[in-house]
Protein backbone atom coordinates (compact mmCIF):
# COMPACT_ATOMS: atom_id res chain seq x y z
CA UNK A 1 0.00 0.00 0.00
CA UNK A 2 1.03 3.60 -0.52
CA UNK A 3 1.91 5.62 2.54
CA UNK A 4 -1.00 7.44 4.15
CA UNK A 5 -0.69 10.86 5.76
CA UNK A 6 -1.74 11.09 9.41
CA UNK A 7 -5.43 11.89 9.66
CA UNK A 8 -6.36 15.30 11.11
CA UNK A 9 -9.51 13.72 12.59
CA UNK A 10 -9.92 11.51 15.63
CA UNK A 11 -11.39 8.00 15.35
CA UNK A 12 -14.88 8.97 16.47
CA UNK A 13 -15.08 11.87 14.01
CA UNK A 14 -13.91 9.64 11.17
CA UNK A 15 -16.62 7.11 12.03
CA UNK A 16 -19.27 9.84 12.08
CA UNK A 17 -18.10 11.27 8.76
CA UNK A 18 -17.96 7.80 7.24
CA UNK A 19 -21.55 7.13 8.34
CA UNK A 20 -22.64 10.42 6.79
CA UNK A 21 -20.91 9.46 3.56
CA UNK A 22 -22.67 6.10 3.46
CA UNK A 23 -26.04 7.82 3.84
CA UNK A 24 -25.20 10.61 1.44
CA UNK A 25 -25.87 9.09 -2.04
CA UNK A 26 -29.51 8.22 -1.34
CA UNK A 27 -30.24 11.51 0.48
CA UNK A 28 -28.58 13.46 -2.32
CA UNK A 29 -30.48 11.78 -5.13
CA UNK A 30 -33.77 11.97 -3.24
CA UNK A 31 -33.41 15.76 -2.98
CA UNK A 32 -32.33 16.26 -6.57
CA UNK A 33 -35.09 14.05 -7.99
CA UNK A 34 -37.47 16.85 -7.00
CA UNK A 35 -36.03 19.00 -9.79
CA UNK A 36 -33.89 16.67 -11.96
CA UNK A 37 -35.12 13.61 -13.86
CA UNK A 38 -32.59 10.89 -14.71
CA UNK A 39 -28.92 11.81 -15.32
CA UNK A 40 -27.81 9.40 -12.56
CA UNK A 41 -24.30 8.86 -13.95
CA UNK A 42 -23.76 12.60 -14.35
CA UNK A 43 -24.91 13.23 -10.78
CA UNK A 44 -22.37 10.70 -9.54
CA UNK A 45 -19.51 12.40 -11.42
CA UNK A 46 -20.52 15.86 -10.18
CA UNK A 47 -20.49 14.61 -6.59
CA UNK A 48 -17.05 13.08 -7.12
CA UNK A 49 -15.82 16.44 -8.41
CA UNK A 50 -17.17 18.17 -5.30
CA UNK A 51 -15.44 15.67 -3.02
CA UNK A 52 -12.17 16.11 -4.97
CA UNK A 53 -12.48 19.92 -4.98
CA UNK A 54 -12.19 19.70 -8.76
CA UNK A 55 -13.48 21.82 -11.61
CA UNK A 56 -15.91 20.41 -14.18
CA UNK A 57 -16.53 21.13 -17.85
CA UNK A 58 -20.09 20.21 -18.86
CA UNK A 59 -20.51 19.71 -22.59
CA UNK A 60 -24.03 19.53 -23.96
CA UNK A 61 -26.62 21.16 -26.19
CA UNK A 62 -28.94 23.82 -24.73
CA UNK A 63 -32.01 22.77 -22.78
CA UNK A 64 -30.54 19.87 -20.77
CA UNK A 65 -30.95 21.63 -17.37
CA UNK A 66 -27.23 22.15 -16.81
CA UNK A 67 -27.77 25.41 -14.92
CA UNK A 68 -30.63 23.98 -12.89
CA UNK A 69 -28.56 20.92 -11.98
CA UNK A 70 -25.59 22.92 -10.70
CA UNK A 71 -27.80 25.35 -8.80
CA UNK A 72 -29.55 22.39 -7.16
CA UNK A 73 -26.23 20.87 -6.10
CA UNK A 74 -25.17 24.15 -4.49
CA UNK A 75 -28.43 24.16 -2.50
CA UNK A 76 -27.98 20.58 -1.31
CA UNK A 77 -24.49 21.40 -0.01
CA UNK A 78 -25.51 24.84 1.26
CA UNK A 79 -22.80 26.44 -0.87
CA UNK A 80 -22.66 30.02 -2.08
CA UNK A 81 -23.51 30.04 -5.77
CA UNK A 82 -22.81 32.57 -8.54
CA UNK A 83 -23.40 32.40 -12.28
CA UNK A 84 -21.62 34.13 -15.15
CA UNK A 85 -23.22 34.24 -18.60
CA UNK A 86 -20.28 34.47 -20.98
CA UNK A 87 -20.47 36.80 -23.97
CA UNK A 88 -17.80 38.07 -26.39
CA UNK A 89 -17.69 41.46 -24.64
CA UNK A 90 -17.28 40.07 -21.12
CA UNK A 91 -14.24 41.63 -19.42
CA UNK A 92 -11.89 40.09 -16.82
CA UNK A 93 -13.09 42.65 -14.26
CA UNK A 94 -16.63 41.34 -14.77
CA UNK A 95 -15.37 37.99 -13.47
CA UNK A 96 -12.86 38.79 -10.72
CA UNK A 97 -13.95 42.29 -9.70
CA UNK A 98 -12.23 45.64 -9.61
CA UNK A 99 -11.27 48.58 -7.42
CA UNK A 100 -13.43 51.69 -7.81
CA UNK A 101 -12.65 55.22 -6.69
CA UNK A 102 -15.09 56.61 -4.14
CA UNK A 103 -15.38 59.81 -2.14
CA UNK A 104 -16.29 59.89 1.53
CA UNK A 105 -19.54 61.91 1.83
CA UNK A 106 -18.43 63.60 5.06
CA UNK A 107 -14.73 64.31 4.67
CA UNK A 108 -14.46 64.38 0.90
CA UNK A 109 -11.51 61.99 1.15
CA UNK A 110 -11.09 59.75 -1.88
CA UNK A 111 -10.30 56.07 -1.55
CA UNK A 112 -10.39 52.84 -3.53
CA UNK A 113 -12.99 50.23 -2.65
CA UNK A 114 -12.75 46.62 -3.78
CA UNK A 115 -15.85 45.31 -5.52
CA UNK A 116 -15.81 41.52 -5.54
CA UNK A 117 -16.67 39.81 -8.80
CA UNK A 118 -18.79 36.64 -9.03
CA UNK A 119 -15.63 34.51 -8.70
CA UNK A 120 -15.78 35.14 -4.94
CA UNK A 121 -18.08 32.25 -4.16
CA UNK A 122 -18.02 28.49 -3.48
CA UNK A 123 -19.58 27.15 -6.66
CA UNK A 124 -19.21 29.25 -9.80
CA UNK A 125 -21.22 28.38 -12.91
CA UNK A 126 -19.53 29.76 -16.03
CA UNK A 127 -22.18 29.38 -18.71
CA UNK A 128 -20.95 28.93 -22.30
CA UNK A 129 -17.33 29.52 -21.35
CA UNK A 130 -16.24 29.24 -24.99
CA UNK A 131 -18.29 32.33 -25.89
CA UNK A 132 -15.98 34.75 -24.10
CA UNK A 133 -12.60 35.99 -25.25
CA UNK A 134 -9.28 34.32 -24.35
CA UNK A 135 -8.42 37.36 -22.24
CA UNK A 136 -11.43 36.76 -20.01
CA UNK A 137 -10.97 32.99 -20.05
CA UNK A 138 -7.45 33.51 -18.72
CA UNK A 139 -8.82 35.53 -15.80
CA UNK A 140 -10.33 32.29 -14.57
CA UNK A 141 -7.06 30.38 -14.96
CA UNK A 142 -5.42 31.76 -11.81
CA UNK A 143 -8.62 31.27 -9.82
CA UNK A 144 -8.98 27.66 -10.97
CA UNK A 145 -5.36 26.66 -10.43
CA UNK A 146 -4.31 28.69 -7.40
CA UNK A 147 -7.68 29.51 -5.77
CA UNK A 148 -6.75 33.18 -5.74
CA UNK A 149 -7.09 36.24 -7.97
CA UNK A 150 -5.01 39.37 -8.57
CA UNK A 151 -6.77 42.74 -8.67
CA UNK A 152 -4.90 46.04 -9.06
CA UNK A 153 -1.62 44.43 -8.04
CA UNK A 154 -3.02 42.74 -4.93
CA UNK A 155 -3.69 39.05 -4.42
CA UNK A 156 -6.90 37.86 -2.82
CA UNK A 157 -7.53 34.31 -1.62
CA UNK A 158 -10.77 32.57 -2.56
CA UNK A 159 -12.50 31.01 0.43
CA UNK A 160 -12.63 27.20 0.24
CA UNK A 161 -14.29 25.28 -1.17
CA UNK A 162 -14.04 26.91 -4.59
CA UNK A 163 -15.04 25.07 -7.75
CA UNK A 164 -15.80 26.13 -11.31
CA UNK A 165 -18.49 24.28 -13.24
CA UNK A 166 -18.32 25.53 -16.83
CA UNK A 167 -20.62 24.66 -19.72
CA UNK A 168 -20.12 24.77 -23.45
CA UNK A 169 -22.28 24.02 -26.48
CA UNK A 170 -20.61 21.49 -28.81
CA UNK A 171 -22.77 22.22 -31.89
CA UNK A 172 -22.41 26.00 -32.12
CA UNK A 173 -19.04 27.27 -33.34
CA UNK A 174 -19.90 30.82 -34.49
CA UNK A 175 -18.62 33.52 -32.17
CA UNK A 176 -16.80 31.04 -29.94
CA UNK A 177 -13.25 30.86 -28.63
CA UNK A 178 -12.19 27.23 -28.01
CA UNK A 179 -10.50 26.73 -24.68
CA UNK A 180 -6.72 26.25 -24.95
CA UNK A 181 -5.33 22.91 -23.80
CA UNK A 182 -3.62 24.55 -20.80
CA UNK A 183 -6.97 25.67 -19.43
CA UNK A 184 -8.76 22.46 -20.35
CA UNK A 185 -6.17 20.62 -18.28
CA UNK A 186 -7.34 22.51 -15.18
CA UNK A 187 -10.70 20.72 -15.30
CA UNK A 188 -10.91 17.49 -13.35
CA UNK A 189 -13.74 16.13 -15.52
CA UNK A 190 -15.21 16.77 -18.94
CA UNK A 191 -18.76 15.44 -18.63
CA UNK A 192 -20.90 14.97 -21.72
CA UNK A 193 -24.60 15.61 -21.13
CA UNK A 194 -26.84 13.85 -23.64
CA UNK A 195 -30.57 13.92 -24.25
CA UNK A 196 -32.69 12.06 -21.67
CA UNK A 197 -34.20 8.69 -22.44
CA UNK A 198 -37.75 8.46 -23.82
CA UNK A 199 -39.23 7.58 -20.43
CA UNK A 200 -37.34 10.36 -18.66
CA UNK A 201 -38.38 12.93 -21.26
CA UNK A 202 -42.02 11.87 -20.86
CA UNK A 203 -41.69 12.47 -17.11
CA UNK A 204 -40.12 15.87 -17.72
CA UNK A 205 -42.84 16.89 -20.17
CA UNK A 206 -45.62 15.74 -17.83
CA UNK A 207 -44.18 17.27 -14.65
CA UNK A 208 -46.73 19.84 -13.41
CA UNK A 209 -44.52 21.69 -10.93
CA UNK A 210 -41.93 24.25 -12.00
CA UNK A 211 -38.51 23.42 -10.48
CA UNK A 212 -38.24 27.05 -9.36
CA UNK A 213 -41.01 26.48 -6.81
CA UNK A 214 -39.21 23.54 -5.16
CA UNK A 215 -37.11 24.28 -2.07
CA UNK A 216 -34.29 21.79 -1.64
CA UNK A 217 -33.13 20.94 1.87
CA UNK A 218 -29.38 21.24 2.54
CA UNK A 219 -27.82 17.88 3.44
CA UNK A 220 -24.33 19.11 4.32
CA UNK A 221 -22.70 22.49 4.76
CA UNK A 222 -19.44 23.74 3.29
CA UNK A 223 -17.49 22.83 6.43
CA UNK A 224 -18.58 19.19 6.21
CA UNK A 225 -17.71 19.11 2.52
CA UNK A 226 -14.19 20.32 3.36
CA UNK A 227 -13.86 17.46 5.85
CA UNK A 228 -14.95 14.98 3.18
CA UNK A 229 -12.32 16.43 0.84
CA UNK A 230 -9.67 15.91 3.52
CA UNK A 231 -10.72 12.30 4.10
CA UNK A 232 -10.37 11.55 0.38
CA UNK A 233 -6.60 12.02 0.70
CA UNK A 234 -6.45 9.26 3.32
CA UNK A 235 -7.80 6.53 1.01
CA UNK A 236 -4.91 4.20 0.06
CA UNK A 237 -4.17 3.23 -3.55
CA UNK A 238 -2.18 0.02 -4.15
CA UNK A 239 1.12 0.63 -5.97
CA UNK A 240 0.13 -1.69 -8.83
CA UNK A 241 -3.04 0.39 -9.41
CA UNK A 242 -0.99 3.59 -9.50
CA UNK A 243 1.42 1.97 -11.96
CA UNK A 244 -1.48 0.80 -14.16
CA UNK A 245 -2.96 4.32 -14.19
CA UNK A 246 0.36 5.91 -15.16
CA UNK A 247 0.93 3.30 -17.87
CA UNK A 248 -2.54 4.04 -19.30
CA UNK A 249 -1.88 7.77 -19.33
CA UNK A 250 1.57 7.38 -20.91
CA UNK A 251 0.01 5.11 -23.54
CA UNK A 252 -2.14 8.03 -24.75
CA UNK A 253 0.97 9.93 -25.92
CA UNK A 254 2.01 9.18 -29.51
CA UNK A 255 5.60 10.20 -28.68
CA UNK A 256 5.85 7.41 -26.08
CA UNK A 257 3.33 4.81 -27.23
CA UNK A 258 4.14 1.81 -29.40
CA UNK A 259 0.46 1.34 -30.29
CA UNK A 260 -0.18 1.90 -34.02
CA UNK A 261 -3.65 3.36 -33.39
CA UNK A 262 -2.24 5.97 -30.99
CA UNK A 263 0.66 6.86 -33.27
CA UNK A 264 -1.64 7.21 -36.28
CA UNK A 265 -4.72 8.92 -34.85
CA UNK A 266 -3.64 10.91 -31.75
CA UNK A 267 -1.99 14.32 -31.99
CA UNK A 268 -1.46 14.89 -28.25
CA UNK A 269 -1.94 12.67 -25.24
CA UNK A 270 -2.68 13.34 -21.59
CA UNK A 271 -0.18 15.01 -19.27
CA UNK A 272 0.98 14.25 -15.75
CA UNK A 273 -2.01 16.02 -14.16
CA UNK A 274 -4.23 13.36 -15.73
CA UNK A 275 -2.61 10.62 -13.62
CA UNK A 276 -3.01 12.71 -10.47
CA UNK A 277 -6.67 13.40 -11.22
CA UNK A 278 -7.46 9.76 -11.98
CA UNK A 279 -5.95 8.70 -8.66
CA UNK A 280 -7.85 11.37 -6.72
CA UNK A 281 -11.19 10.73 -8.44
CA UNK A 282 -10.76 6.96 -7.95
CA UNK A 283 -10.29 7.54 -4.22
CA UNK A 284 -13.55 9.49 -4.07
CA UNK A 285 -15.31 6.78 -6.09
CA UNK A 286 -14.06 4.10 -3.69
CA UNK A 287 -15.17 6.08 -0.65
CA UNK A 288 -18.69 6.62 -1.98
CA UNK A 289 -18.88 2.92 -2.83
CA UNK A 290 -18.11 2.09 0.79
CA UNK A 291 -14.67 0.67 -0.03
CA UNK A 292 -11.47 1.41 1.85
CA UNK A 293 -9.04 0.71 -1.00
CA UNK A 294 -9.12 1.73 -4.66
CA UNK A 295 -9.55 -1.03 -7.25
CA UNK A 296 -9.79 -1.20 -11.04
CA UNK A 297 -13.57 -0.72 -11.09
CA UNK A 298 -13.22 2.64 -9.37
CA UNK A 299 -10.59 3.72 -11.90
CA UNK A 300 -12.67 2.69 -14.92
CA UNK A 301 -15.62 4.64 -13.50
CA UNK A 302 -13.74 7.96 -13.82
CA UNK A 303 -11.30 7.28 -16.64
CA UNK A 304 -13.33 8.64 -19.56
CA UNK A 305 -14.38 11.83 -17.76
CA UNK A 306 -10.75 12.60 -16.79
CA UNK A 307 -9.18 11.82 -20.19
CA UNK A 308 -11.92 13.03 -22.55
CA UNK A 309 -10.53 16.59 -22.80
CA UNK A 310 -6.88 15.62 -22.50
CA UNK A 311 -6.57 13.37 -25.55
CA UNK A 312 -6.47 15.38 -28.79
CA UNK A 313 -7.16 13.29 -31.91
CA UNK A 314 -5.24 14.33 -35.02
CA UNK A 315 -6.72 15.11 -38.42
CA UNK A 316 -6.72 11.46 -39.46
CA UNK A 317 -8.24 10.48 -36.13
CA UNK A 318 -11.12 12.92 -36.53
CA UNK A 319 -11.69 11.75 -40.10
CA UNK A 320 -11.79 8.12 -38.95
CA UNK A 321 -14.06 9.04 -36.00
CA UNK A 322 -11.52 8.10 -33.37
CA UNK A 323 -12.92 10.18 -30.52
CA UNK A 324 -11.17 10.50 -27.17
CA UNK A 325 -13.69 8.08 -25.62
CA UNK A 326 -13.05 5.51 -28.34
CA UNK A 327 -9.30 5.86 -27.81
CA UNK A 328 -9.72 5.28 -24.06
CA UNK A 329 -11.79 2.14 -24.77
CA UNK A 330 -9.05 0.93 -27.11
CA UNK A 331 -6.37 1.47 -24.47
CA UNK A 332 -8.42 -0.34 -21.84
CA UNK A 333 -8.63 -3.36 -24.15
CA UNK A 334 -4.85 -3.30 -24.51
CA UNK A 335 -4.14 -2.53 -20.84
CA UNK A 336 -6.75 -4.34 -18.74
CA UNK A 337 -6.94 -3.92 -14.98
CA UNK A 338 -4.08 -5.80 -13.28
CA UNK A 339 -6.27 -8.31 -11.40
Amino acid sequence: MTSVNPSPFDTQEIQELHQQLMEFPEKFKTELRQVIVGQEDILDLLVLALFCNGHVLLTGVPGLAKTLLIRAISSVFHLNFNRIQCTPDLMPSDVIGNEILEEHPGTGERFFRLVHGPVFTNLLLVDEINRTSPRTQSALLQAMQERQVSIAGKTYELAPPFMVFATQNPIDSEGTYPLPEAQLDRFLFNIEMTYPSLEDEILIAARPVSPKTVELSPIFDAETLLKFQEIIHQIPVPPYIVRWIVELVKATRPQESTDEIIQKYVAWGAGVRASQNIVMASKARALLDGQTVVNGTHVRGVLHAVLRHRIIPGFMGEAAQWTADRIVDHLLSKHPAPF
